[in-house]
């Protein structure tokens, strides 16, 4: 067995360590590092029983649990290729994903046995719940199988990327991805064996189950491992706990709490946000509240972390740092690599850059190139202190009347105004310019009006850049990560001006 493999490098605190406690859960006896691998060790003798070879697909869509956490270690111990898929995926979606990934192996929630068993026809099924209890439980027996021999390159795990343009598409992750970008980021974020996490998110994605779980066990930090975000939870574990990584929903919740203090957050040493844009105002609100500046990094599906916020040194609201040690950042142009301050298509390499895509050649050759770099699709910026700030999705660039218009830019200056929550600015097919610019704004009370945020940008901003249509949303449309989903804003104003 290669000393490269995920599972190994992962077990190794707890091999050295195993009475220390790994995880706390509300309700629940806490549970040792080495319980934790044991069971991982015999899920992965249950995996290997059920047929499963090396290189096979482990897909699962259940609850957030500890058990299912062993499962992801068991199916890498397995040699298996490991597929999370969110919890909110219905039947007809998860058809295209076990039809495309081909799994040996299927394991949902019993809620769903009967609804997933049509589409996994060719695949063993189990059943896992969020107690624990499933027929995949049912099937551990005391025997524990030692890892079976796979080597960095080979693949680790399939994640489907959210599919904001066409079909989702499956991003491979090989051992060595994961565990250097999870050794990495322990050591820039100085995560050791004192620290307490607060594991509050999902752990079918990068952030949840790539960077909070394997950075814990790597560092052999103890975790409060909570089903879903609850504030309440978290708000009781934070005397005890040390960080928390989270989305901006959890900091804009949290901040709705009177009992967020800056004596609540004595204890705490790191605050880290991902996944989706931080605004400015969450940014210095969590400052004011807390005496604490939350870390902002950026990552994706494909890359796992590309850049981080500095630990020791200025976080910069706004921006997402610097890339991490051993990542290459570029900002592209059409012509090449451009300077410091100018926008273009953001370009990553490195250890823990995927493999390709799974089952597609011609779109893996299309964003990775044949050096390494990988074509992110994000429009970013460097300014000259070495600092990114991404500035959108290529894909949501607007052109119109033969400007570009980076919505990034309109969002910020709307935000700002006094009585708006937070906005999304988006472009719409139109008879005379090809695009017009949308804001679509949440409003924090019934004192504002568009046309008040549309005086505002008439006064600051170039003609050609001023929204058309300004239109109220009670809350924009985000997806289980908090990421606004413009892509449905497009579509339900796709005819506004025709």
């Amino acid at each position: 067995m290669s000393e490269n493999h995920l599972f190994s490098r992962l077990a190794a605190y707890a091999d050295a360590n195993p009475d220390k406690t790994f995880a706390l859960r509300p309700g629940r006896e806490p549970q040792s590092f080495g319980q934790t691998f044991h069971n991982a060790r015999r899920v992965s003798a249950a995996l290997l029983a059920a047929g499963v070879q090396p290189g096979d697909r482990v897909a699962v869509q259940v609850e957030k649990s500890l058990e299912a956490v062993e499962l992801y270690l068991g199916a890498v111990a397995a040699g298996g290729v490991f597929l999370p898929l969110n919890t909110a995926y219905t039947a007809s979606e998860l058809e295209y994903f076990l039809s495309d990934a081909t799994p040996s192996v299927v394991v949902c929630d019993p809620s769903r046995e009967t609804e997933i068993a049509p589409l996994a026809e060719t695949a063993q099924l189990f059943t896992l719940a969020g107690d624990g209890t499933g027929t995949l439980a049912d099937a551990l027996t005391e025997a524990a199988a030692e890892p079976v021999s796979r080597g960095a390159d080979d693949l680790a795990a399939i994640l489907y990327t959210s599919g904001t343009t066409g079909r989702s598409k499956g991003a491979m992750l090989s051992h060595d991805n994961l565990f250097s970008n999870s050794a990495t980021l322990r050591d820039y974020w100085q995560f050791t064996e004192n620290d307490v996490l607060i594991h509050a998110l999902p752990i079918f994605h990068t952030h949840g189950l790539f960077v909070a779980t394997n950075v814990a066990l790597l560092s052999g930090a103890k975790v409060h491992f909570h089903a879903a975000f609850k504030p309440d939870l978290v708000i009781e574990a934070m005397p005890s706990a040390t960080a928390l990584m989270g989305v901006p929903t959890f900091y804009t919740r949290l901040l709705d709490d009177a009992r967020l203090t800056p004596e609540l957050a004595s204890n705490m040493r790191l605050f880290i946000s991902g996944s989706a844009p931080l605004l400015v105002d969450t940014h210095e609100r969590w400052e004011e509240r807390t005496g604490h500046r939350i870390l902002e990094r950026y990552g994706m599906t494909e890359t796992n972390m590309n850049t981080s916020n500095p630990y020791d040194g200025e976080r910069r609201a706004g921006t997402v740092g610097f890339p991490l040690p051993g990542v290459e950042l570029r900002v592209m142009g059409a012509e090449g690599p451009l300077p410091s301050g100018e926008i273009g298509v953001l370009e990553v390499r490195g250890s823990n850059v995927f493999k390709g895509y799974w089952q597609m050649p011609e779109k893996t050759a299309e964003e990775l190139r044949l050096d390494g770099w990988f074509i992110t699709g994000d429009l970013g910026i460097i300014d000259e202190s070495g600092y990114v700030s991404i500035v959108g999705r290529g894909k949501d660039l607007i052109i119109t009347g033969g400007f570009n218009v980076y919505p990034k830019e309109i969002e910020a200056l709307i935000d700002d105004i006094e009585g708006v929550l937070e906005s999304a600015v988006i472009g719409i097919a139109h008879p005379d310019f090809g695009e017009g610019v949308v804001a679509v704004v949440v409003p924090e009370n019934d004192s504002l009006t568009p046309d008040d945020v549309q005086g505002i940008a008439a006064e600051k901003l170039a003609k050609f850049k001023q929204p058309k249509q300004i239109l109220f949303l009670p809350e924009l449309p985000r997806n289980t990560m908090g990421k606004v989903q413009k892509k449905a804003l497009r579509e339900t104003y796709a005819n506004l001006f025709t």
